[in-house]
This record gives C-alpha cells, structure tokens and sequence, in this order.
C-alpha cells in the first residue's frame, strides 16, 4: 500500500458541548489513538477482544471503571496543566480545538487529539499530555516513549496528517518531575499500523467477529473475568474439545516444575533466615550493626514494618454482629484459582467433545 498524503482531516463533531456518554459513542464510530495499542497486543490495559466488545456495544459482566477512577480524573484534570508546562518550558504556542477527527481515506481512523503547537516556521505539531507516578519513570528513561503512547501519537498524525508529535508527562508537583519526548512520522511505521487497524475494523468489527487472544496470559483472565463473570457452582460440566489437551499437559508439566522450584526457594529461604537470626540476636532491639575487618566491612540495617489488618475471625463476628457496616465496607473480588490436577490412569482423548 502506497500511502497518500494528498488530504486534510475531516472533522466528525465539535465535541465542546458533548456528554461523556455522547463522546464515547463517537468514539464507537471507529479506532481512535488510545485503542491502537490493543490492536497491537501491546496495551497493559486491555486486550484486543476487549477493544473488539467495546466498539459492539457491548458491556462487560463485571465493570471495573470504579476502581481507577481517580486515575482517569487526575490525568484529565491536570492536562491542561501539563501544556502549560510545555509552553513555559518551549516558549511554544500550544492550543485546543475540541473537534473529533476522522482520516478521509480510512473513516474508520478517529483522532481526539490534546493540544496543537504551532511552530515559528508556521507549521502544525500534535502534543499529547500525560500523568503518570514515579513507579513509571523508567519506561521514558534514555529518550524512550512507552510503547502504547508511541502507537497513539503516530495514529494521530496519520489522521492529521502532520509531522511531528510533541508527548509530555508529569510525574509529580513540580516542572522537575516532567519529560518531553519528540516523535517523527515514520512513512513505513504508519503504514504498517494502518493495514494493522484496517484489518482489525474490517475483520473483526465490521464482521463480528471476535479476535483471538494474544496478549499476556494475566490480561486474558482479566478479560475473560470482566466478561463471562464470576462462576457459577450450580452450572452443568464442559466437556472440552480433545484440541485443548496440549493445553492441559503443557500447563501441568509447568505446575509440577513450579512447584519444585518453589520448594528448593523456600528451603534457600529458610537457611537464609537461620543464617540471619544469628546476626538478630547479636542486634537485640537495634536497627543498624556492623562488622569491620579492614579490608572487608558489613552492614546490616532493617526497618521494621507494623501492618494493620483484620483476622478471618475478626471479620467473621464483624458479619455477624454487624451486618450492614459488613455489607458496606467489605468487598468480594473474584479470582481464579488452579484446580487442574490430571487424573492418574485418565488420559483426554483426542476428539472428546469436537
């Protein structure tokens, strides 16, 4: 595919007046920046099944928006703030227009971009504004974009049909805790995320057709979670198809190996501890000792930690005796625990189900 650059966005709506409601139902309308990633097998959010049931309309069975909420709100609110930064750093004009964009050759690609800069040489520029906490800072660390944040930006320039994205983010209070990293459209990247997402829209969406999973295994259960729910105790058996069984054996032979590793860990871990009682004893109360002999000198320090926490009992006579601060205050999650044991003298036989 030979790229055309010979066209200017078309705008979808003026989102000033828009209900979060409305805009995410624009956003349904096509592949917007922040989805790419998911399309890509590269979000640590979602996967791409999850971005599939999104643009259908259809909900998860388990909604966790709740959860990360503040999140969401802080990185919102505090856009604005992080283009002033950018401006007072910069020296740089840097503005919104609140208008959803779509690309005229692929309608399918939606752009909501941040802010616009323009450039002394009277060109237009893309800055994308981020928050993030300090855990994080090693992802931008020698120039480095995060991978899901470089995919939106050079979606956005596609759509845009500009040159050059601007992407900044805040990690604290102050203008210290703050990177500004530079992306350059990239012809051959662009059109290689653009065959990615034509296909997925095409394919699947327009098709209905769920996509495969192929993110992290810890994603998938997250996914499958959200959607099918908790299980039900009460449901009838599956009988599963004799194409899995490769699944179930290689998945047991893993357990078994785990299970050995964590054995000889927990007996490294015990010598250690033995080893280590020795030094506490001779520390009694205090926090720091050390050992000097010359040319070699050990110091041992350790902060003591104190949790607070509620015992099974505790929370047993909490329900009991008090059922509605129980009801209020106590939340159940759900989660998925490994009882795939094989049967001894039982072997799955292949076509079982099919």
């Amino acid at each position: 595919m030979f790229l055309n650059l010979n066209y200017s966005p078309e705008v979808v709506v003026d989102t000033t007046t828009l209900t979060e409601k409305e805009w995410l139902e624009y956003r349904r309308l096509g592949i917007g920046g922040s989805d790419v990633a998911a399309i890509m097998g590269q979000s640590p959010f979602c996967t791409g099944r999850d971005l599939y049931y999104d643009k259908r309309g259809i909900r998860p069975v388990v909604n966790e928006d709740e959860d990360n909420w503040v999140a969401k709100s802080v990185g919102h609110r505090l856009e604005e703030l992080v283009a002033e930064i950018f401006s007072y750093k910069t020296g740089l004009k840097v503005y919104p227009i609140h208008k959803m964009f779509r690309h005229p050759l692929y309608p399918f690609l939606l752009a909501d971009v941040d802010f616009f800069i323009d450039f002394p040489d009277g060109t237009t520029g893309i800055l994308e504004c981020k928050t993030s906490n300090y855990h994080c800072q090693d992802k931008w660390e020698n120039n480095c974009v995060p991978l899901n944040y470089e995919y939106q930006c050079r979606h956005y320039m596609a759509v845009m049909n500009l040159n050059v994205v601007y992407i900044a983010c805040l990690f604290g209070n102050n203008e210290n805790e703050y990177v500004i990293r530079k992306i350059e459209r990239d012809y051959d990247l662009e059109e290689d995320l653009i065959n990615e997402e034509a296909y997925f829209w095409n394919e699947y969406v327009q098709k209905e057709q769920e996509p495969p999973y192929v993110e992290s295994g810890e994603l998938i259960l997250e996914s499958i979670r959200r959607h099918f729910g908790p299980g039900d105790k009460d449901e009838d058996e599956i009988i599963l198809p004799g194409a899995i069984r490769d699944n179930l054996d290689q998945y047991l032979a893993l357990k078994e190996r785990k299970s050995a590793i964590d054995k000889e860990s927990r007996e490294i871990e015990g010598k250690m501890k033995s080893l280590y009682a020795g030094v506490v004893e001779r520390m009694g109360v205090s926090c720091k000792a050390s050992l000097d002999l010359g040319p070699c000198k050990y110091l041992v320090t350790y902060n003591p930690v104190y949790r607070t926490g509620i015992s099974k009992n505790s929370l047993e006579k909490l329900q009991v005796q008090h059922p509605d601060i129980y009801d209020e205050y106590v939340e159940v999650r759900i989660c998925l625990f490994d009882c795939l044991n094989r049967i001894p003298g039982f072997f799955l036989p292949i076509g079982m189900g099919e």
